[in-house]
């Protein structure tokens, strides 16, 4: 039987194969001819068949917000990984050894952890030193802390220190080019200075990685910046196309008109447990100029509009990430045909 979107149960997660595909190339372009290592969150959309296309267009490897999502690009034979999020679990940074992921740290406490567990298994694990530069969640708060954290990790027999992580998190979705130019600038600048004082002390700086989709066209220009980890480029979403980020929206959410006894509305299969509802506004309609969505409750949502029982609706999801991660499947389509189902985190095994 030959699948379409009309066949697939919803809601349901699609992704258009020519835009994504169109994504994956440009991206890989832009930060080959910047110079730049491309090494692509995986958080974005915790997918191996999606990862793995990334890597095929020329990413070096993938970031992982998570051990679990280590394990599992691990267990898929994707190499190159970087752990982003520091961790303060023993248990999990023993895990998070065994993948021979390159992690993260923001305080000489988790040094010692880390020698320790790569010892116990035998590895030597390559270290960046997480800098906090303006967003306050995450990261070494001053260049004096930074410079004692990487002593640490240079002083540590089973740990190589590679250089700092400066992810900024207010500049992937600043208000305009314009501001997201100065956070981004202002941050790298910042990751900069602490990199010089590394090298002063005779200290590995060879990379430093960050930036963002929202931040992709700037980070590109960036001399200070060797790698970027761009995560929702493949996918995009709404808010991505509220500040016109530039890549195209591959990902959305398709929908059933369940009733349509009202000529003002229609309701829709897709309510707050299809979407992300992080953003301060809801989804929207794809190729429905001037109609509007609105709450209709956990598995409902209105559209303003008068289509027939039974029609099918995509609409872009507020945020790509948080919107993925309640999915266990992604249909990839070329037109109105699925060609492949792609699991979200291995939850089915198709």
């Amino acid at each position: 039987m030959t699948h379409t979107k009309q066949t697939i149960p919803t809601p349901a997660l699609v992704v258009d194969l020519d835009l994504l595909e169109a994504n994956l190339s440009r991206a890989a372009d832009d930060a080959r001819m910047a110079g730049k290592l491309l090494r692509p969150h995986a958080k974005a959309h915790k997918c191996v068949a999606l990862a793995r296309r990334q890597i095929v267009a020329g990413a070096c490897g993938m970031c992982v917000a998570t051990v679990p999502e280590a394990e599992m690009l691990t267990r898929a034979g994707i190499s190159g990984l970087l752990l982003t999020s520091p961790l303060a679990d023993p248990l999990k940074m023993a895990r998070a050894v065994v993948t021979g992921a390159m992690v993260v740290v923001d305080h000489e406490v988790q040094v010692g952890w880390y020698q320790e567990a790569a010892v116990a298994a035998g590895r030597r694990i390559d270290v960046l030193v997480d800098l906090d530069i303006g967003d306050h969640r995450t990261g070494a708060g001053s260049k004096q802390q930074a410079v004692a954290i990487a002593e640490a990790v240079d002083r540590a027999g089973s740990l190589r220190l590679r250089g700092i992580q400066a992810y900024s998190v207010s500049g992937s979705h600043g208000a305009d080019e314009a501001e997201r130019r100065r956070i981004s600038s202002a941050a790298f600048g910042l990751a900069a200075e602490v990199c010089d004082a590394f090298a002063a002390k005779g200290m590995e700086t060879d990379i430093l990685s960050g930036g963002s989709t929202g931040t992709w066209t700037v980070d590109l220009t960036l001399p200070e910046v060797t790698e970027l980890q761009a995560g929702s480029y493949p996918l995009m979403d709404l808010a991505y196309k509220r500040i016109n980020a530039g890549f195209a929206n591959s990902m959305t959410v398709l929908a059933t008109v369940i009733s349509a006894n009202h000529s003002a509305f229609v309701t829709v299969d897709a309510g707050y447990k299809a979407f992300s509802t992080d953003r301060p506004f809801g989804p929207e309609p794809v190729g429905l100029p001037g109609v509007t969505y609105r709450w209709g409750g956990d598995e409902f949502g209105y559209l303003d509009t008068n289509l027939r029982v039974g029609s099918r609706v995509e609409l872009l999801p507020p945020h790509c990430d948080p919107t993925a991660n309640l999915y266990d499947r992604i249909y990839a389509c070329r037109g109105n045909q699925v060609e492949e189902v792609w699991p979200v985190m291995d939850r089915v095994k198709l």
